[in-house]
Formats: structure tokens, sequence, C-alpha cells
């Protein structure tokens, strides 16, 4: 028995194909795409990690509106301080007048701090709980085991994110049940935490190999796949399944801005680079003036520097400016083709069984 036709992601979660949509944080996740990605046979997923309770569970009500068929929700584990840096009031106004030129620019006054410049993450654990998705993913570290202890106890699928050997063997001891091997090819967030993500850079086709032979727990790849040709190389490369970012992100299902999904299809795409700019920890995403004009400056610590680029994302693409936001992009991108959820899965399932053989016949 394959990987496709019954491997440990079908068998566990329900699904019809080992098939990920990775989960975006930042307000680019929608309930449509989840529920497309579902009915179609994969794994939908939700990045909640900006919200507060009420709002996971509003987006956990929406979801299960279009579908009843399995679902994850990710959230980040607190990692370097994050859950200690309180909105000050002088503090702010310093990290805020670095991007002064940009707010001015766009006509729009420098934000005045917040209450909080995430979500406690405690809160956060709590409503996810409370709504019993089928899968909680995580990334930036191992949870701790009370936590899955209770996930375990309410029969939530646990998978977290790796992006070395030395993780993957930390989550799985940690007491995960899968873990994504995550290349340095993939768009967004670099979820190193064991060592400096500029120091982590390994390729997908060279990381999970390593990985699945150094755990036992059933392997998720992730980085540089956006057609079946990616599925099935990593199925022979020994994951459980593939998990694609952004050929999901490109979907009109996605919550991706217009002027983000259209910058995906076009030429820029194929120039991607990593920066701590737009949060204040390593993403990779499209090379637009603002990525590279930020390598001048020095950004402010996470979750500051991801809540002021995130108002002045906002009023950049309300101007209709893709050059003064983030772009999350993986280095994949040129190979984009659809932009419809189940247009995507389809074709996925056909050129992945095309290649993997007439025995690999969807269940």
């Amino acid at each position: 028995m394959t990987a496709w036709q019954g491997g440990p992601l079908q068998r566990r979660l329900g699904l019809r194909y080992p098939i990920v949509q990775g989960p975006f944080g930042g307000g680019l996740s929608s309930a449509r795409l989840v529920a497309a990605v579902a009915e179609a046979g994969g794994l939908g997923s939700f990045g909640v990690h900006h919200l507060d309770g009420d709002g996971i569970a509003r987006v956990v009500a929406d979801i299960r509106a279009l579908t009843a068929r399995p679902f994850a929700l990710n959230l980040w584990l607190p990692f370097e301080d994050s859950e200690a840096i309180a909105a000050d009031t002088s503090r702010h106004a310093a990290y805020a007048a670095a991007l002064a030129p940009y707010f001015a620019e766009l006509g729009v006054a420098l934000p005045a701090a917040p209450s909080r410049y995430a979500p406690a993450f405690d809160e956060q654990v709590e409503a996810v709980l409370a709504v019993r998705p089928a899968v909680l993913s995580f990334v930036f570290g191992v949870p701790s085991p009370g936590l899955l202890a209770r996930c375990r106890a309410l029969g939530i699928v646990t998978i977290a994110a790796a992006t070395t050997v030395a993780e993957a063997q930390a989550l799985e001891a940690g007491g995960v049940d899968m873990i994504v091997a995550s290349g340095s090819e993939a768009g967004g967030h670099r979820v190193s935490f064991l060592a400096p993500p500029e120091q982590v850079l390994t390729g997908t086709l060279a990381l999970v190999p390593q990985v699945v032979d150094a755990v036992r727990v059933p392997v998720i790849a992730a980085g540089g796949m956006a057609d079946g040709r990616g599925v099935a190389a990593a199925l022979m490369l020994g994951a459980a399944g593939a998990q694609l970012g952004t050929a999901f992100l490109a979907c009109e299902e996605s919550a991706a801005a217009s002027l983000h999904r259209q910058a995906l299809f076009s030429p820029a795409a194929a120039d991607t680079a990593l920066t701590r700019t737009f949060s204040g920890r390593l993403a990779r995403g499209i090379r637009n003036r603002l990525l590279r004009e930020g390598a001048a400056l020095t950004p402010a610590p996470y979750p500051v520097q991801n809540w002021l680029m995130g108002e002045l994302k906002r009023a950049a693409f309300a101007a209709g400016r893709s050059d003064l936001g983030s772009l999350w992009c993986g280095q994949a991108a040129p190979l984009l083709q659809h932009r419809h959820a189940a247009a995507l899965m389809a074709a996925l399932v056909a050129q992945a069984e095309q290649l993997l053989g007439a025995s690999c016949q969807p269940l």
C-alpha cells in the first residue's frame, strides 16, 4: 500500500489524497479555501496566529458552514520572547519612526501603539481546543507536553514543522504525531527554532529523505512544490504527503489581496528573497521595492515589526501599491497555472497519479 493509495495521512485524517494546503497567517487564509481543498480530498488549513479567541471561533464556524470534512488550524508557538513584548508608547514611536517615510508617501499617519501587538497564545490555545479541529499544527518550536496531552485527549492530531533533522528529532521526542519538513524554497516564514534561520537553508530535496530516515512518525514535505510533479517527488522521497503553500495562496479562494495574487502569476515571482523586513523574522517573498530598501533598515523585534508592517501593507494595498507590502512567495511560483482550488487539486491529483503509476488510483 503506497502513501498515495492509503498512507498515514489518509488513514489518520480521513483524506482522499496526501495533499495539504499550507496554512497562511496574517489574514491570508480563508474559510472558502480551506473548504475547497477539503471537499476536493486534501487537508485545508487556516493560520490563526493573528486571531484572538473570538476570531478563532468565528473562523471555525465559517469553515464548518462550508464543509464537514477534516481541516487544520495552525498556531505559532511563543518564540524569542514574543509574548513578553508589550506595547510601550515611547519604544513604539521609535520603531514606527523608521517607517515614517513610507507612511508619509501613502499620506497616512503613523499608527499609534495598540493595546497588544498580537493575541495571547494561551487564549488562542483554549479557543482552538474548544472548537476541536481534526488537526492542530504548530511552527517555531516543540509544543509543551501538557498541550500535546490535551490534544490527544480530544482526538486532535498534532503536526509541527522542522527545517533540520535535529528539529525533527526534537519534535518526535516531544510527542507530535506528524512532522512537516520545510525546505528553504518555501514562501513565507522560515520556522527554524534550534538555530538562526539564516543558517538553516537546506532545500526540500535534501531535507526530506534525511528527516524520513531520522524519525518514525509520518513526514510531510513542504517547499518548492507547485504541481503534481512535486507531489510525486515528495512521496518518492519517502514523505507521507506534500504541503503546498504558494500554489494555494494564488487561488481566488484565498484571502490574499488581488495585487498579491497578480504578482504571484507575474514575472516578478521568479525573483524572491529572504528578509526580516516585513515581520522581524526571516521570510521569503517577492523582491519588491520595500524588500530591497529594507536591507538598510534594522527591523523591530517580532511581533512589533509584524504589526507595523501589517498597518503599512493595508494602507499600501488600499492605494493599489504592491511595492510597499509583503508578497509572500515560494521559489516554485513560475510553475503556477491554476487560479481556483478545485482545478489545482484536480491537476495535482491527475499529474501525480500519472507519474506514480497506474497502481496509485484514488480511494
